[in-house]
């Protein structure tokens, strides 16, 4: 009797437990839905750079849904697009490429699908190179960078209009901090001697950066990545740094070290460290410098970086 008893009442709290757990999974499916759902409603906005995906994130916040095609340390003059790019270009809402040609390849289907191409933002006059081969490294100057900003809040809003004074009041606050940025970089500069303001990179992406902040800017390779330096270049620059006695010159992040070490080795130049040229750091890696501290896989971060390494090297 006590055996029936019991097996009866463990048999009621399964069941029991069994419908908690069935109330339980009802729940949460609803609630994994709803959530979809949201998520759904919100706008697909496809980015190529680092740069951009950060721009745009830093405006857009949680209000869009975003996916940047290139991660921290990837060449975009080289990269080769992979078959989940081209999904996630056919089901976005918007588009951000930089233009100019940097894309390589893939400028021509960015614009094809309706891209908003950044480089559009650049008067002549601020243009470096020439039409037929533009200088497409335009966040180097926070100035012209900041200048995008009304373009991608613009999109944002025209595309998703109830959330278009969190974008406007998101971006106008970006403004304010390039300004801040651009004139602190200015600052941080002139701490530097004059004459030790000569930059030597792996290839030419810093014109804008130098024209801004007041550096001459010498690179190994040209505009883009796709061709390398030649002997006789090799040759020529080993002479300008051994000329104008060039303590240090720098490697990039997106850039293959080997051929500016040879340089150092050759020219009796140290590596002064590694610069962000074509992409930022990793997300949430802070460096320390200066003082304070700075998100790597920001555009801030970046510039900051960029130019802390290159002042304290040079000095």
């Amino acid at each position: 009797m006590f055996n029936s008893v019991t097996q009866v009442f463990v048999r009621l709290l399964l069941m029991y437990r069994i419908a908690i757990l069935l109330v339980v999974a009802a729940f949460s499916s609803c609630s994994s839905d709803d959530r979809s759902r949201d998520e759904d409603a919100r706008i697909s906005v496809v980015t190529t750079t680092t740069m951009i995906t950060d721009m745009v994130k830093q405006i857009a916040g949680d209000k869009v849904q975003l996916t940047g095609l290139m991660g921290p340390g990837v060449d975009p003059h080289l990269y080769e697009p992979i078959p989940s790019d081209g999904i996630a270009l056919s089901e976005a809402d918007l588009i951000f490429y930089n233009g100019l040609f940097l894309e390589g390849q893939m400028t021509s289907n960015l614009k094809n699908q309706g891209g908003i191409d950044f480089g559009s933002t650049v008067s002549e006059d601020q243009l470096k190179g020439d039409q037929s081969h533009p200088d497409p490294h335009i966040w180097g100057n926070a100035q012209i960078w900041a200048g995008c900003i009304p373009l991608v809040v613009k999109a944002l809003s025209d595309a998703d209009p109830q959330n278009s004074s969190h974008y406007k009041e998101r971006g106008d606050r970006l403004i304010e901090v390039l300004r801040d940025l651009h004139q602190w970089s200015r600052s941080r500069v002139e701490s530097l001697p004059e004459d030790s303001r000569i930059l030597i990179t792996s290839h030419d992406a810093f014109e804008y950066f130098g024209e801004s902040y007041g550096f001459r800017v010498v690179a190994l390779q040209g505009i883009s990545t796709a061709t390398e330096a030649g002997i006789a270049e090799r040759v020529k620059l080993v002479d300008f740094i051994k000329k104008n006695q060039i303590k240090s010159i720098f490697i990039e992040s997106s850039v293959s070290p080997a051929a500016i070490k040879s340089i150092a080795e050759d020219s009796g130049a140290k590596i002064g460290g590694e610069l962000f040229s074509d992409a930022m750091g990793e997300p949430g890696d802070i460096e320390k410098s200066n003082d304070e501290e700075y998100d790597l896989g920001t555009y801030q971060g970046m510039l900051k970086h960029n130019i802390n390494t290159i002042v304290e090297a040079l000095k």
